[in-house]
């Protein structure tokens, strides 16, 4: 995969990474989570996640309409053998491993791709702050 530019104006451009518990909630309503995916519908902000993020979000309680919705407002991020490579390096450099670390490694590989202001939202500040470096910032959910 190539590497992300966001070359947008004067100012850094915003990229949100979302994990499962960030995503579920934009996906019930959850008004601060819905205010980040206007951000993107407004253009001042890349929302991305993985594949193995959305499956781990759906919980059967949203209605088929409203994942449409939230998926209109986020852009999807392939994975392939070189960041399922990238995430296995992560873990090991950390010392983690494990389906529990797994998919937060997938996201910190996602993370690093981008250039600009890249925050992930997650559950799991402590895992992922191992694996990100210092230019991304980590928020919990």
């Amino acid at each position: 995969m190539k590497k992300r530019t966001g070359d947008y104006g004067q100012r850094p451009f915003r990229v949100f990474v979302l994990d499962c518990e960030a995503l579920s909630p934009a996906a019930r309503g959850n008004r601060k989570m819905i205010a980040l995916l206007d951000v993107a519908a407004r253009g001042e902000a890349e929302v991305v996640t993985s594949p193995v993020t959305l499956a781990e979000a759906h919980d059967g309680r949203t209605t088929e309409q409203r994942w449409d919705w939230v998926l209109s407002r986020l852009q999807i991020v392939d994975i392939g053998k070189d960041e399922a490579r990238q995430a296995r390096r992560l873990l090991a450099d950390a010392r983690l491993h494990g389906h529990k670390h797994a998919i937060d490694a997938v996201l910190a590989a996602i993370a690093r791709q981008w250039k600009g202001r890249v925050t992930v939202f997650t559950s799991d500040v402590d895992d992922l702050e191992k694996l990100v470096p210092g230019t991304v910032v980590v928020k919990k959910v």
